[in-house]
């Protein structure tokens, strides 16, 4: 679901504190990667040897978001498998993007992309078209995931992880609270200073066009211009645009509002009970990630048998557990403990989900979004 900036690094997923879109610096003895392995229990019947890229095929290399895995799920997969795991991170779909585009990507078999994304890479033909008589466990997911506007039938990838854009606030500095996009507009002189938004055209238009109305996704040019010229009023309050800065901040007091994503937000307000996260009363967006196999991956038979560990309802239930994010699987969501299945935060109520939107390709106007974008960064 959506549009970061900068790097990515290789890391041994061991760390305690998170956020979805957050790039982990880490000791270069870390970017040695994770290798792991012990005996098969059939899921794959990888050979050792390597394949014709000269890589291991007892080994997977992950391209994906910070968050998504943890050394238990990677020690798990390689006692059922014998396959060793080795995971990037990378915190921008366009790096990734950009990575896989200039051929520094083709030792990854599995990649993580956000829902728009898939969409982009399957139009640049980038994605393998799934063989889903090799996959076990997509008629398990939840309806609204089983056919997907940005890839319909699941045909190139399989949902990983869904959540919510909105705003978290520290509930002792902020009275009355948020509970919609507006309040940044109407508190602005109190807020001045102390708030930010993410650094993403889509979000921050996104949500700017919600503010007024209209959709996440508009391609009309005057709708497009009026949340230019919303932001400007807004502009002069705004500490920063971070998407991943605020979480400190918000934690030491600096901040008092910040636009955070469901799955950090969750993580952030377990360190400060006085944290409190709302979705907007008139919507925000709705992102998934995602994964999905490239068409240079070298080892696509391994690549399958980690979509099938991640399927399996309790191995996707666990994961949850521990990491907090939303799976798409209903049969891993009916093993969660009741309190977090209870979690608002966690499984919004479909009437707020309802007024949510998936950030999709906006094709000729992008260009439009990133000249106003720069104009209100450059200010």
């Amino acid at each position: 679901m959506n549009a970061l900036r900068s790097g990515s690094s290789s890391q041994p997923w061991h760390f305690s504190s998170k956020t979805r879109r957050r790039f982990l610096q880490v000791s270069g003895a870390a970017l040695a990667g994770i290798a792991l392995s012990s005996c098969r229990r059939g899921i794959t019947d990888v050979q050792a040897g390597t394949n014709g890229g000269g890589t291991p095929s007892d080994t997977l290399y992950v391209y994906s978001w910070a968050g998504y895995s943890d050394d238990e799920l990677l020690s798990n997969f390689a006692e059922a498998t014998g396959i060793k795991v080795i995971v990037d991170i990378f915190d921008s779909n366009e790096t990734m993007l950009a990575k896989l585009q200039a051929g520094g990507g083709n030792n990854y078999s599995i990649i993580y992309p956000s829902d728009y994304m898939v969409q982009q890479m399957v139009e640049l033909d980038m994605l393998v078209e799934l063989d889903q008589s090799r996959l076990q466990g997509l008629d398990v997911l939840l309806d609204k995931f089983k056919n997907p506007v940005y890839d319909p039938n699941n045909a190139h990838s399989v949902p990983a992880s869904w959540g919510t854009t909105g705003l978290v606030y520290n509930t002792e500095q902020v009275n009355p609270p948020p509970t919609d996009w507006n309040y940044l507009w109407d508190n602005r002189d109190q807020l001045s200073r102390r708030i930010t938004l993410f650094n993403d055209v889509r979000e921050v238009m996104g949500a700017t066009l919600r503010s007024l109305g209209y959709s996440y996704n508009s391609t009309n040019p005057q709708e497009i211009e009026a949340a230019y010229n919303k932001l400007l009023e807004l502009k002069p309050a705004i500490t920063n645009f971070t998407t991943d800065g605020w979480r400190d901040q918000l934690l030491t007091g600096d901040l008092v509002v910040a636009m955070g994503y469901s799955v950090d937000a969750i993580t952030t307000m377990e360190e400060d009970p006085r944290l409190n996260y709302v979705i907007p009363a008139s919507g925000s967006s709705i992102w998934t990630d995602t994964m999905a196999i490239p068409k240079t991956a070298p080892n696509p038979d391994a690549a399958y048998a980690w979509i099938n560990f991640m399927l399996e309802p309790s191995n996707a239930a666990r994961t949850v557990e521990r990491l907090k994010f939303a799976t798409a699987s209903k049969a891993a969501i009916d093993l969660l403990p009741a309190e977090l299945k209870a979690d608002k935060n966690l499984f919004p109520d479909e009437a707020i989900l309802s007024k949510c939107e998936g950030i999709a390709p906006v094709g000729d106007a992008t260009d439009l979004y990133d000249r106003y974008w720069t104009q209100l960064t450059s200010i």
